[in-house]
């Protein structure tokens, strides 16, 4: 059987489970995300699998009027109190279980860009990047690697896409859970 349909089946399992398991701490989450920014769930559109545009769910974590930008062009100061610790531990990734459970994204795969990162899309369209689905998490996040250095990311992607198995899909989101990897920092 294929990794990447093993891989597939492992998602859809694994987000249904976790959205089952963990809607009253979204539902906390939501419900104190109105009273910081009025606007506690972040829609964005991304770079999806075969380039095609998703919409990426996040709980926010910056003002609204901030800026449209990868997140290492944003400004700290843009980041709230309470979206310091949404993403100090990762549950501002949480409601991109739905777009795992959709089909638009895995939870191990190269981070979804926005699509004015020419140069990310550029390197990341040379090296096939866009055939498989994009990730919560992947070995670019475990490795602090992020979306400021487009040449060094894709070859990173491409690097586990070559050699991503079942124990590196676990291995990934593990380290992730447990604080390895700090994604896409905001400078």
């Amino acid at each position: 059987m294929n990794e990447f349909f093993k891989i597939r089946v492992f998602d859809i399992v694994f987000s249904f489970c976790g959205l089952l398991l963990l809607w009253p701490i979204l539902l906390i989450i939501v419900v104190i995300g109105m009273f910081d920014t009025g606007s506690p769930v972040f829609i964005q559109t991304r770079v999806g699998k075969n380039q095609k545009p998703f919409k990426l769910i996040k709980f926010r974590t910056m003002t609204v009027d901030t800026q449209s930008v990868a997140s290492h062009l944003a400004s700290n100061t843009s980041i709230t109190r309470l979206g310091h610790f949404l993403r100090k531990t990762k549950i501002d990734e949480l409601p991109q279980l739905i777009n795992v459970l959709k089909g638009d994204m895995s939870f191990v795969g190269p981070r979804p860009n926005l699509f004015n990162q020419q140069e990310l899309i550029a390197e990341r369209d040379k090296l096939g990047i866009y055939k498989v689905l994009p990730g919560i998490t992947g070995l670019s996040q475990v490795q602090n690697i992020d979306m400021s250095t487009p040449k060094l990311l894709a070859e990173t992607d491409k690097k586990m896409l070559d050699t991503l198995t079942i124990k590196d899909y676990f291995k990934y989101i593990i380290m992730t859970a447990t604080g390895s990897g700090a994604g896409d920092a905001v400078k």
